[in-house]
């Protein structure tokens, strides 16, 4: 990879729907990314507990939802990667594969409700050092209070997050609420891209979940 700026856009994606897609988007115009990468985690941290699709699948939707977009392309890093899908590990092997720290931007894509937890997140010390923060509003999700929020955390931080707040409107669609209506035998989901929608239906995914 040559010098640009990269975005990095991590989740388990499953499914895969517009609201990530509009963050994306809405990231990439704000912040001017010469590249949108996407990475389904294979066991994310924050939940243990979960059965996800498998991640063949799941990658295979990304690819679909992101058909056509010639400056995003899909990572299976973590997928190939054992044990919890630390973001930290993900942004240090992205970072080793485009070179130096002077040859790339590495900027961090995620919904605005995911702040408080972000700020926990594993070796989020190091992550701050290595990326900029892009918060994408999350439709239905409240403003969190960045004061309190924020309090006792390192001015650093503050400055990161606040310069990645994004004033757009709000990205659409919940994973949760997909899985949930496709469990009940939805047929049409506005919120799925066709691709996506298409390839649940052939593969029977999250029926009866």
């Amino acid at each position: 990879m040559s010098t640009r700026r990269l975005g990095l856009l991590g989740g388990s994606f499953d499914p895969v729907h517009r609201g990530h897609l509009h963050a994306a988007r809405a990231a990439q115009r704000a912040f001017d990314l010469d590249r949108v990468i996407f990475v389904p985690a294979a066991q994310p941290p924050h939940k243990p507990d979960r059965r996800l699709a498998a991640g063949s699948d799941r990658m295979a939707l990304v690819e679909l939802a992101i058909a056509g977009e010639p400056t995003w392309s899909a990572s299976d890093m973590e997928l190939e990667r054992s044990g919890p899908s630390y973001t930290i590990d993900t942004v240090r092997e992205l970072a080793a594969r485009v070179g130096e720290p002077e040859d790339a931007s590495l900027f961090l894509i995620l919904g605005l409700d995911n702040l408080e937890g972000l700020l926990d997140w594993y070796r989020a010390d190091e992550l701050f050092e290595l990326v900029q923060p892009i918060l994408v509003p999350r439709a239905g999700a409240p403003l969190p209070d960045m004061e309190q929020l924020l309090l006792g955390r390192p001015a650093t931080w503050r400055t990161l997050l606040e310069r990645g707040l994004l004033d757009v409107p709000s990205a659409p669609g919940r994973s949760t609420d997909l899985r949930a209506s496709l469990a009940q035998g939805s047929e049409a989901e506005p919120d799925l891209p066709a691709g996506v929608e298409q390839y649940i239906s052939a593969r029977g995914l999250y029926r009866g979940h």
